[in-house]
């Protein structure tokens, strides 16, 4: 029995060891799986019972994914430790679920978290997150989360990943546009406490959450906390830089994107090590500075985009043939150079875009060999010579190849449509010539997209292009194509996106029984129509067409209108509408219509077709006869851009009955007063009259308003609310009373035009405030007082043009307020201001224009200005300057200076040659056949010109660079006039009148062979008139009257257009147009004309028809007394910012 004990005993303790044994084995995972616990599952039906499903935070239904009978372990996105039963992740990403989650956090073993892609709309639990100590992988991203990020995020100290990225992508899903909800702040806690306990974080994603308080001391603490980080995601969170030299410490680091921060500037030896570095994206950073060479060369970089960073410079290296490199990306950078032959050598190299870059020379050849080259983009930069010889075995990937907008050369080879996969082949404005051969198996081509647009092509279309059946867009405007039928384009059966514009079109009437492809988008402007073409009948898939520029006329018919159509454009044909819509079709309303622009079309009167189309979100009808009041009608709530420019408007509003224009304007709202969306709206250049409607002031969207040149009285009404305004134009108005202070709060402003007013106020500092404020335009008004500013401090950080001319400034003149280096034209001409010239002006190195002309300046000639390298035009007229013009240093002199007026003034002594050689751009002799015509100033603002003689005035609108003047007029300048006056060789405009010059007329003065005007009245020059005057055969006003001129007048060519008064006061001349034979000379000289004689030059120059007329012909009519540089702000500010690809159009 004890044996039997013995057996028993024995056998149970070797029982309790072997399961001590499999307690230990890793053999347990062969053991039943544990189904999930109750405390879980509790959790988890806690969970379902909180959320419901809510696409755009709308409920739909509860939440009901998962099956109640089964397992909990089992059930959709649920992850449970096998061993125990406790669930360690839940994926519950993408499905559109709003609610409450706090049963989660019951969850106390979960490991991995995911509640991406849905539709929370909350602010993140304050509490919770730290009972979760096993996290590790915790993504919240693209939820509609809100708000502070909260502290218990920090506690979980095992996080290997962190994901609250792109918050607003989710509200923008969702169509919810609330800036102050749309993103997680990151405050209170820092940046710096957030990731202070997260030693093993390996992947952090913020994007879009809104660092912008932190200073950029986070760069400092992630290298010093996150040691083990490999992959780091910040776009758009405003953080700060310059990006700090120690992320070289983050040996891991292996992605890297920044994207739309305010980094600024890369230190030099930025990223240099960082051996595992695999992908960087610092997109629209603001980087300027060199980009460091040696992370092109990175032994695992893959994929580089640095687009978007204007100011951001640099060089390619030589690639080594080992290279990992497969994306490359560049657009819009300042990268320039030639590109190296070695890019041949990258050979995994997919995407390699460039376009907007300064790369110049010849595109490598041995491009054309990356076998896995898909995408190439080099347009926009300046590439010359011939396109590489791509071919297919080279480049059999390559599905995108765009190189526009270069200075390419020679034929396009019709090799390029045979690439096996090319679907878009882009050649715009590229200077490709001559013919495009046919090419073979166009019918199996890939080609989707071809734009040859813009070159110089000739010769018939080839019918290969005409064959390509998957061809989808089409662009071949702007060439020497000669005329086209379009019947050749029927048989593209899939072709969408048509672009004839600027090509002679043949419209036949035998066409009305083909049947034309099913257009998307057509444009035929400026291609000759004379009537609307047919086919269109039959097109009822149009979504957007262009016909302006034609010589269309007659009503437009009824059958133009699509359904489909969106955008549509009539201008610049001669068109009008019917009085009536269609009987039967009431509405005659187009829902999908938004953009109809009609300018120029000679339309008299609002159309009753605009009246039902109810969803128009831009209307152009600017240029037009268009009179009376605007219907109430046309004020829609969708329109957000609104141009009624350049017609004869009386008024805003529409008269209701029983009401009085004066109840109208007090108690009655303006009907503009509901367009909560107006972005844009120009009524420049009517008959508009009243008070400006002080709702203006309190449109949110408002961005551009330009009331110019009407008939507006009272006072500016407040702008408080208008904080998207970015340009407002109230010139030429009868507007008084003070600039409203409100306007230093609309922060955007760039553009202020308040000229030609009666306003009387000091000058407004109060503006400082304004960073973008690039035109500051206050003249002809009753502004006053000094320019001096009470604190001593930079003001008007981004100030391009300041215009305070014709105002009642007084004081000694000052400018060292602004930012000196930014202005490119300063004009405070028609003051009262006085002293010496500030020598701080020198500092304005970019400055193209400066007018100081009708002020009190007491000064010696400015030769410092020399040190200006873009100076242009010089008007010091009518102060107190004095002293001689001899220069003591001509190696410098004015490189660019083209107009110089310092009439009225001081000066003395003689016509020293050095002044002469300093104006060196005059000097230089111009081509007129080959000059390119620019103006003075850019594409946003443009300087023009009004040329005085005694009260008559010729006003160039704009103004040329080839224009020249030098006016020396009414000084006491002596001595002969130097022959070396010859120097200056581009010379149209002279004035010496009214001086003390002495001896005879150079006849050097006829080697100027591009003068236009020459004016040497009341001087004391003696002898005869040169012959060789009369070889100036472009001279259309001479003055040489009241000197001591004697013998005969010369005769030939221009000559013989100039009246008595060219040579009045000069007895001794005889000879036509004098009825006096040169026999009869010796009369007494009559006294030159006086103020207030009634025979003048004004009276003269009255009888003259004055034309302006173009350059060739001759840029001046008149005689240039002075110049007063103007501003005209020309429709290019406003069509830069609003007017995206109105011509040109094309979806990629």
């Amino acid at each position: 029995m004890k044996n039997l004990h013995f057996l028993i005993s024995l056998f149970f303790l070797f029982s309790y060891f072997l399961s001590l044994v499999f307690s230990f084995s890793p053999t347990q995972t062969h053991l039943p799986k544990q189904y999930c616990l109750d405390d879980q599952r509790f959790s988890l039906l806690q969970l379902q019972h909180d959320l419901y499903y809510a696409p755009n935070f709308t409920f739909t239904s509860k939440f009901e994914l998962w099956d109640l009978n089964t397992d909990c372990c089992s059930w959709e996105g649920v992850t449970c430790d096998d061993a125990i039963g406790h669930v360690t992740g839940l994926d519950l990403s993408y499905k559109n679920l709003s609610g409450t989650f706090h049963s989660i956090f019951d969850l106390h073993h979960l490991q991995h978290l995911n509640l991406a892609g849905n539709n929370f709309n909350t602010t993140l639990p304050s509490y919770g997150f730290d009972k979760l100590p096993n996290l590790t992988h915790l993504n919240l991203s693209s939820s509609c989360f809100h708000g502070q990020i909260p502290v218990e995020i920090s506690y979980l100290t095992r996080l290997v990943s962190l994901d609250l990225s792109y918050q607003d992508d989710c509200y923008r899903i969702n169509q919810y546009y609330d800036d102050d909800l749309a993103t997680l702040k990151l405050e209170k806690p820092s940046f710096k406490t957030l990731i202070k306990n997260l030693k093993f974080l390996r992947e952090l994603h913020l994007d879009g959450v809104d660092i912008s308080s932190q200073n950029s001391k986070w760069c400092e603490a992630t290298s010093l906390v996150l040691s083990n980080l490999q992959v780091m995601s910040l776009a758009n969170c405003g953080l700060k830089g310059p990006l700090c030299s120690s992320f070289s410490r983050l040996p891991f680091l292996s992605k890297l994107i920044l994207d739309g921060n305010p980094i600024s500037y890369l230190p030099s030896n930025f990223l240099k090590n960082s051996s595992h570095l695999i992908s960087v994206r610092l997109v629209s950073c603001d980087l300027s500075g060199h980009f460091p060479t040696e992370i092109l060369l990175l032994p695992r970089i893959q994929s580089i985009d640095l687009s978007y960073n204007e100011q951001l410079m640099g060089q390619f290296p030589e690639f080594p043939s080992n290279s990992a490199l497969q994306s490359l990306s560049l657009s819009e950078t300042n990268f320039s150079g030639k590109l190296p032959e070695s890019i041949g050598s990258l050979k995994f190299l997919t995407d390699l875009t460039l376009d907007g870059c300064n790369f110049f020379g010849s595109i490598p050849c041995s491009i054309a060999n990356l076998s896995h080259l898909v995408k190439l983009d080099l347009s926009d930069n300046k590439f010359s010579g011939l396109i590489p010889p791509f071919h297919t075995f080279g480049v059999p990937n390559l599905a995108y190849l765009n190189l526009e907008s270069n200075m390419l050369s020679g034929s396009i080879h019709s090799s390029l449509f045979t690439l096996p996969s090319l679907r878009t082949l882009s050649l715009i404005e590229t200077q490709f010539v001559g013919k495009i051969d046919e090419f073979s198996n166009a019918s199996s081509s890939l080609m989707e997209e071809l734009y040859l647009g813009d070159n110089y092509l000739s010769g018939p279309i080839p019918k290969s292009i005409l064959q390509l059946r998957r061809l989808e867009e089409l662009y071949i405007y702007g060439n020497s194509l000669g005329s086209m039928k379009l019947n050749m384009f029927f048989e593209i059966n899939n072709l969408r996106f048509l672009s004839l514009y600027d090509i002679g079109l043949l419209t036949e009437s035998d066409n009305k029984n083909l049947t034309f492809p099913q257009l998307d988008t057509l444009h035929l402007s400026s291609c000759n129509l004379t009537e609307f073409p047919e086919f269109i009948k039959t097109q009822d898939k149009l979504v957007e067409l262009d016909l302006s520029n034609n010589h269309i006329h007659g009503v437009v018919p009824n059958w133009l209108w699509k359904g489909s159509l969106s955008w549509v454009d009539l201008s610049f044909n001669p068109i009008d509408f019917p009085k009536q819509v269609p009987i039967g079709d009431a509405s005659f309303s187009f829902p999908k219509l938004t953009n109809l622009y009609m300018s120029s079309c000679n339309i008299s009167a609002f159309s009753e077709f605009l009246r039902s189309q109810e969803n128009l979100v831009e209307l152009d009808l600017s240029n037009n006869t268009i009179s009376g009041a605007i219907p109430n009608w046309v004020w829609k709530k969708s329109l957000r851009d609104l141009r009624l420019a350049n017609n004869h408007l009386s008024s805003l509003d529409q008269l209701l009955p029983n009401h009085s224009l004066t109840s109208l304007q007090g108690s009655l709202p303006s009907p503009i007063c509901n367009m909560s969306r107006l972005f844009l709206f120009d009524a420049s250049y009517n008959n508009l009259s009243g008070l400006i409607p002080s709702c203006l002031g309190s449109l949110s969207a408002l961005t551009l308003l330009n009331l110019q040149g009407n008939n507006f009285v009272g006072i500016l009404p407040e702008f408080s609310k208008a904080n998207q305004l970015q340009l407002l134009i109230v010139s030429e108005n009868r507007l008084e009373g003070k600039l409203p202070r409100s306007l230093s709060e609309c922060t955007q402003l760039q553009v202020l035009d308040v000229g030609n007013n009666t306003m009387h106020d000091t000058f407004p500092f109060w503006l400082e405030k304004l960073p973008a404020l690039m035109l500051l335009i206050l003249r002809y008004n009753k502004f006053y007082g000094q320019i001096k500013p009470f604190k001593s401090k930079i003001v008007f950080p981004s100030l391009d043009v300041l215009d305070i001319a014709s105002n009642e400034f007084s004081g000694e003149l000052s400018i060292n307020f602004f930012q000196a280096t930014q202005l490119r034209s300063l004009k405070i001409g028609g003051n009262k201001l006085g002293g010496n010239l500030p020598r701080s002006l020198a500092n304005c190195t970019k400055l193209e224009v400066l007018d100081l002309g009708n002020n009190m300046l007491h000064d010696t000639f400015p030769f410092w200005l020399e040190k200006l390298p873009s100076l242009k035009v010089l008007i010091l007229r009518a102060n107190r300057f004095y002293g001689t013009t001899k220069v003591f240093d001509t190696e410098r002199g004015f490189p660019m200076l083209r107009i110089l007026d310092i009439a009225s003034n001081n000066f003395s002594g003689y016509l020293s040659i050095e002044f002469l050689r300093s104006l060196k751009a005059i000097t230089m002799l111009t081509d007129g056949d080959k000059v390119k015509l620019d103006y003075i100033g850019d594409e946003n603002y443009q300087d023009s010109v009004t040329i005085v003689n005694k009260g008559v005035e010729m006003f160039y609108q704009k103004v040329l660079t080839i224009l020249t003047c030098l006016d020396l007029s009414n000084n006491s300048f002596h001595g002969r006039i130097p022959e070396e006056i010859q120097i200056l060789k581009s010379l149209k405009v002279l004035n010496l009148s009214s001086n003390d010059f002495s001896g005879g007329i150079p006849s050097a003065l006829d080697n100027l062979k591009d003068l236009e005007s020459l004016d040497l009245s009341q001087n004391k020059l003696s002898g005869k008139i040169p012959p060789q005057l009369a070889s100036l055969t472009f001279l259309e006003v001479l003055n040489l009257s009241y000197n001591q001129l004697e013998g005969s007048i010369p005769q030939g060519n221009q000559f013989n257009t100039f009246a008595n008064d060219s040579y009045r006061g000069n007895p001794k001349l005889c000879g036509t147009p004098f009825s006096r034979n040169c026999n009869e000379v010796g009369l007494p000289m009559p006294p030159p004309p006086g103020e207030d004689e009634e025979e003048s030059w004004l009276d003269v120059m009255s009888t003259w028809q004055i034309a302006l007329v173009g350059y060739g012909s001759g840029l001046v009519v008149g005689i240039c007394i002075g110049y007063t540089v103007l501003n005209e702000l020309g429709n290019k500010w406003v069509y830069k910012l609003t007017r995206r690809g109105k011509r040109n159009r094309r979806t990629r």
